[in-house]
């Protein structure tokens, strides 16, 4: 499999399970093989979610699956992997999360112009049941209007 020039994996679920507050870019710590699968498209970060272990920040359950072209040298898949963030930015999130009760989940998975992997995360609140149901009848009503739109047009 050849390497992207520019890798974007999402988290598609995010954004219907929260509601987003805040987002911040932060860099990740990776060894040699991880960021070669990581090129290859070969990661996921849709069950992920991050969390404070002495005051660094670590995304948890994110998976990048073994470099093909590997050795014996190969990383484990479900390693925890440690953010880099500013010491300002990591202490305003550990204080947003021992005390509103909110969590942060990864957006983003991408590669910068320099090839260096970023994670995108965001400071969240979990949906209840009826906000989910409000945001799938909004995508409807949005999608039943642009076919009208659309057949109007023609």
């Amino acid at each position: 499999m050849a390497l992207q020039k520019n890798v974007k994996i999402k988290n598609r679920k995010a954004r219907f399970e929260y509601e987003i507050l805040d987002t911040y870019s932060a860099g990740i710590v990776l060894a040699g093989t991880e960021i070669k699968a990581i090129r290859e498209g070969q990661a996921s970060i849709a069950e992920s979610f991050c969390e404070f272990h002495n005051s660094e920040l670590f995304v948890i359950n994110m998976t990048v699956q073994e470099y093909s072209h590997a050795t014996h040298f190969n990383h484990n898949p479900k390693n925890e992997r440690k953010l880099l963030l500013n010491r300002s930015e990591l202490k305003k999130l550990e204080k947003e999360v021992k005390n509103s009760g909110l969590t942060i989940i990864p957006l983003l998975l991408y590669t910068n112009d320099k090839g260096i992997a970023k994670l995108q995360i965001a400071l969240c609140k979990g949906k209840k049941e009826y906000d989910k149901r409000d945001t799938i009848k909004d995508r409807d009503n949005k999608r039943d209007l642009s076919r009208i739109k659309k057949a109007f047009n023609n």
